[in-house]
């Protein structure tokens, strides 16, 4: 198992609104003076005397380069100017990364401190299996890191945070903070149409829902409501029908599955509701499958798979054909990963992040069933464990999110 020092390069937090900021001609005509006589970071990149790595052309240097772990970039940036330049900031480490179509999964782990309370992400490098840091979110008040609802689009490279709760007043917020990895930066985008935490968020065709929730009087909402990240702006849609607080959700075939979760003392059954975008419509959740969803959910090969708190931490999946959940084959959940989880998934493989940020990377198999007529999957797991610094003992996940870059 590979440990690794945590970067302590940190970037700064900007503010919505920095880019808007407009100059007098005077100080305009000083800042194109000044563009002239000192030429741009990224064409001295490009255009330097020396070569970046001698003996080889530019174009494969920087191919070389936009692979280095984040970690090794403080030490590396003092090779050359050339290299300060690439590496002394991750906006243009990333950015460089973009233009040559790097697409590699980074994981996105929202954590916080068991004993202060303090939220921050760590960012794990699935490529190198390196650890580094994102600037804080600008968040005023003392929050819950329990009531956020994250959500990304990976190919974007883009992440959201909704909602939450000031844990002080136990008041839930109508926050919404977007990072962008390619700019390595927070910003804070139009607010959500009611405040809520504890609620279902998801993300279908480049929109994001959200769904239920507590609300500012701390009863359960059933209202739901989509945000366009193009435009920016929150529209509602359909209510619930049902007042209610979100234990899970996922998203299956395009649309949108919510459950609450089974509640001590377990006297009644759960509720869960399926929204399907394209009606506009909100219906009860199949009796197996909300009775059977036991821990956090990914989806995975077009199936739901849930890592199972209750049945020896296996890995079990839904088969909507019978309604039905299946363990499938391969060993539990290894035991360096404690509880509580943060669950997400890239292409075929789930990534388990428990306390103290061990994370357990599941491989992911199938094989088709012989003997049967309908095309049916049999299912597999292999488990690596990827051990997290020791400066991580403290830490416990709330959320975790799979961006490319």
């Amino acid at each position: 198992m590979q440990r690794v020092r945590l970067s302590s390069q940190q970037a700064p937090v900007h503010k919505l609104g920095d880019s808007q900021i407009t100059l007098s001609p005077k100080f305009r005509l000083a800042v194109i003076q000044s563009s002239l006589l000192n030429p741009s970071p990224d064409l001295e990149l490009s255009h330097g005397g020396e070569p970046l790595i001698p003996g080889l052309p530019d174009d494969v240097a920087l191919n070389c380069l936009l692979r280095l772990p984040v970690q090794s970039h403080t030490a590396s940036k003092a090779v050359c100017k050339r290299w300060h330049l690439l590496l002394g900031s991750k906006e243009r480490f990333f950015t460089r990364r973009k233009e040559l179509g790097f697409k590699d999964p980074w994981l996105f782990v929202f954590a916080y401190h068991k004993c202060t309370g303090k939220i921050q992400w760590q960012v794990l490098d699935l490529t190198n299996f390196s650890w580094h840091t994102i600037p804080a979110m600008p968040c005023r008040e003392k929050v819950c890191p329990h009531g956020f609802r994250c959500v990304s689009t990976p190919r974007d490279g883009t992440l959201f945070v909704c909602g939450g709760t000031v844990s002080d007043v136990d008041c839930p917020l109508d926050l919404v903070l977007k990072y962008e990895m390619q700019k390595n930066r927070w910003t804070v985008v139009n607010q959500m149409i009611s405040a809520r935490s504890f609620f279902a968020s998801g993300v279908i065709d480049g929109m994001i829902y959200v769904a239920g929730g507590n609300s500012t009087d701390l009863f359960e909402l059933d209202s739901a409501e989509v945000l366009d990240p193009v435009e920016g702006t929150w529209h509602p849609i359909a209510n619930m029908g049902t007042n209610m607080a979100s234990y899970d959700a996922a998203v299956l075939n395009g649309k949108l599955l919510v459950t609450e979760g089974w509640l001590w003392p377990f006297y009644v059954s759960p509720r869960g509701q399926v929204y399907d975008p394209r009606t506009n419509n909100w219906e009860s959740m199949a009796v197996g499958l909300r009775e059977g969803w036991t821990g956090s959910s990914v989806v995975i090969y077009g199936h739901l798979f849930v890592v199972a708190e209750l049945e020896r931490m296996k890995l079990k999946v839904y088969d909507a054909d019978t309604d039905k959940w299946e363990a499938i084959e391969g060993p539990p959940l290894p035991e360096q990963i404690c509880k509580p989880f943060a669950v997400n998934a890239c292409d075929c493989r789930i990534y388990v992040v428990g306390r103290n940020l061990h994370v357990a990377e599941g491989h992911i198999s199938r094989v088709s069933r012989k003997g049967t007529c309908e095309k049916k999957w049999c299912f597999g797991v292999r488990w690596n464990v990827v051990d997290s610094p020791d400066c991580f003992s403290d830490l416990t996940p709330s959320s975790s999110q799979v961006l490319f870059a």
